[in-house]
């Protein structure tokens, strides 16, 4: 395999499909290594939705936000454990082994969910498919990686990111067949426990479904001479641990800075709380009704899963390096409409009229702490009284902005329904809002920037940045990492936008998706194109440069014959 930079004859997503449709074995590979990314896909997103209908089931999880983050990010705390173990069974039992566990653990998973009859059965449940979750976010794009041509191999890992996306897309559409039947969520989160295939081929063989007749020989010295490097070392890379390989191996070293910071700013940068709380967020501009929360979710889950069509085609054309810029910049631009809306959201909320309050049942539903205010009352004041929890029925006259009733909604549906007897919507976590088509404009800009350069550049830098003999445990311990900043994440967005406001939320993402384009810009190196052997004699030498964009050759310049690095 040659060494630098492959120039490119054209598109590299037409030579994708081009060698795929000569070798449909290699895309077929690829595939089937990601039906735990699909499955993986689907977990994450079907909880979103399911939400929803848990807490109209079970009380006790309506209205307490911290068991709300609990159900959500259990699964989290699970796949950091899978991600950790990942690493390990990886070097010890191999990639297959690995993928088919997973899969096991959604299934166990999918079944105690579907099956709950309270919120601790359901954590336990989430707990087994975040297992599951983390072993396939690090062993499938890895797998993919190592089993695909250097020249299409940012394409072919992009296909995980593909089923994740479509999981998720998937799981959104289920969300919604599922609104009207019995039982909603247990459907919903049963469904995970259908697929779960696996295959076993020899190495050689496998080699020689995935290369030409010519290449075969070449690939297979190359792994030779992979493993008995892997071989010389292996008594005492056996005994490091990840802190010694980090203080005595700069190669190492370097590729955990870029590919730990990567995998810990794809969370901060606040996808997840898009994917876990979607219809939430929906709901928090504006839009009261489930079904019309989850179908506008949809829209978003589809931009996703569109992204991740468009990282294929654009991850090896254009490189890994500068979609993360560009996919920086859009959702620095995207958070910051989002907090404008919001802001405004809030500031611009319906009043609350006390003819409009006393008209229900004479006044006998009015919120309490309502009924001995003196001062001005808006629908968010409403929604956040401290003694009693409260609800906010909306104007009847067709203007939703006209002065509404505030109404208590604690520990029954009365009121609810009384607001619903006349043809009012009734809102408990969002207000009424002329901006909340905005924030939808705002949530589909966010996915289609961060999608294609975010979403799956991360995976596929962790999957061909570390050297092979130390893959498994490097690989496992960014998927961690990644899985951990998860779980700060998810466990407190819905408290910080109880404490400080969506607004405020989402322009701290804002601040941190700064931070991360910074890390972007001096941290990580370009990968494209590269044998996975020549990332590692590129760490080895490599400089600290903020320049990324080619260097243009001028005419009549001498080339050496060699690619070009285009800058870190």
């Amino acid at each position: 395999m040659e060494g630098g930079v492959h120039e490119f004859d054209g598109s590299t997503f037409r030579e994708c499909f081009s060698l795929t449709w000569r070798n449909p074995y290699v895309l077929r590979l690829a595939f089937s290594a990601g039906i735990g990314g699909l499955l993986f896909g689907y977990d994450t997103g079907v909880i979103s939705g399911a939400l929803l209908y848990i807490r109209d089931d079970f009380r006790s999880v309506d209205k307490n936000t911290w068991l709300q983050e609990m159900i959500v990010s259990m699964a989290v705390a699970g796949a950091i454990i899978g991600a950790a173990i990942g690493g390990w069974a990886n070097d010890r039992y191999g990639r297959r082994t690995s993928i088919l566990v997973a899969d096991a653990l959604f299934f166990v998973g999918a079944v105690v969910m579907a099956s709950a009859m309270g919120p601790g059965q359901l954590v336990v449940g989430r707990v087994f498919v975040g297992l599951g979750v983390g072993m396939a976010s690090m062993t499938s794009p890895l797998y993919i990686s190592e089993a695909s041509p250097a020249r299409i191999r940012g394409a072919l890992v992009s296909t995980n990111g593909l089923l994740i996306t479509g999981g998720q897309f998937l799981s959104y559409l289920i969300n919604l067949a599922f609104t009207k039947a019995p039982g909603t969520w247990r459907w919903m989160l049963g469904v995970a426990a259908v697929p779960a295939v696996g295959r076993e081929e020899e190495a050689e063989e496998i080699l020689r479904k995935i290369y030409s007749a010519e290449e075969v020989e070449r690939e297979k010295e190359e792994l030779k001479e992979s493993v008995e490097a892997e071989a010389r070392e292996r008594s005492s890379s056996e005994k490091m641990s990840l802190v010694t390989l980090l203080m005595t191996t700069a190669t190492v070293r370097r590729g955990l800075v870029a590919g730990v910071g990567l995998q810990v700013f794809q969370q901060l940068v606040g996808i997840n709380t898009v994917m876990y709380y979607s219809p939430t967020i929906v709901q928090l501009a504006g839009f009261a009704s489930n079904q019309t929360a989850l179908a506008l979710s949809l829209v978003t889950s589809g931009l996703n899963a569109a992204g991740s069509v468009v990282s294929i085609y654009f991850i090896d054309r254009t490189g890994r390096r500068k979609l993360l810029v560009i996919s920086l910049a859009g959702v620095i631009l995207s958070l910051g409409v989002l907090s404008a809306v919001f802001h405004e959201a809030t500031s611009h909320s319906p009043p609350v009229g006390a003819a409009e309050t006393t008209h229900f049942d004479g006044g006998a539903l009015t919120c309490p702490e309502y009924r001995s205010s003196s001062s001005f009352w808006d629908c968010t004041r409403c929604l956040k009284a401290a003694s009693t929890e409260c609800g906010f029925c909306a104007s009847g006259g067709g203007d939703k902005l006209l002065a509404g009733a505030c109404m208590v909604a604690a520990s029954n549906t009365t009121a609810r329904d009384a607001c619903h007897g006349e043809g009012r919507e009734w809102y408990t976590r969002g207000c009424p809002s002329r901006y909340g088509w905005m924030a939808m404009v705002g949530l589909a800009l966010y996915i289609v920037f961060f999608s294609p350069g975010m979403g799956t550049v991360p995976w596929i830098v962790n999957s061909e940045i570390y050297p092979l003999r130390h893959r498994g445990v490097c690989g496992g311990a960014a998927a961690t990492a990644n899985w951990v900043s998860n779980l700060a994440v998810a466990q407190s967005f819905l408290s910080l936008t109880e404490a400080i406001g969506a607004a405020w939320t989402f322009l701290i993402f804002g601040g941190l998706s700064v931070a991360a384009l910074a890390f972007v810009l001096v941290c990580v190196p370009e990968t494209k194109g590269l044998p996975i052997e020549e990332v590692e004699k590129m760490l080895e030498r490599r400089e600290l440069r903020l320049r990324f964009w080619p260097k243009r050759r001028r005419a009549g310049d001498d080339g050496d014959g060699g690619g070009k690095t285009g800058g870190v």
